[in-house]
């Protein structure tokens, strides 16, 4: 899910899973715009999502590899 600047990552391994998500350390403030499907706006801290560059990097890793990059950041929700 993206604002078009920052972007949350999350990876689960079933629907109803937490997952894990990517993390950008330090990152201050907040971003909001994150828009759902079912039309709800969302702002989170810039520490909980990427920036969207970083983003692609990311998800094009995931889906070759099926995990995340070595150097990537992120957290576990479960």
């Amino acid at each position: 899910m993206t604002n078009t600047e920052r972007a949350m990552v999350v990876l689960l391994e079933e629907e109803g899973d937490p997952g894990e998500h990517a993390v950008d350390p330090g990152a201050g403030g907040s971003s909001d715009g994150f828009a759902l499907s079912h039309g709800q706006h969302d702002e989170y801290p810039n520490e909980d999502t990427v920036p969207i560059g970083e983003a692609f990097r990311l998800v094009e890793h995931i889906v070759g590899a099926g995990f995340w990059p070595a150097d990537a950041r992120w957290v576990v929700d479960r």
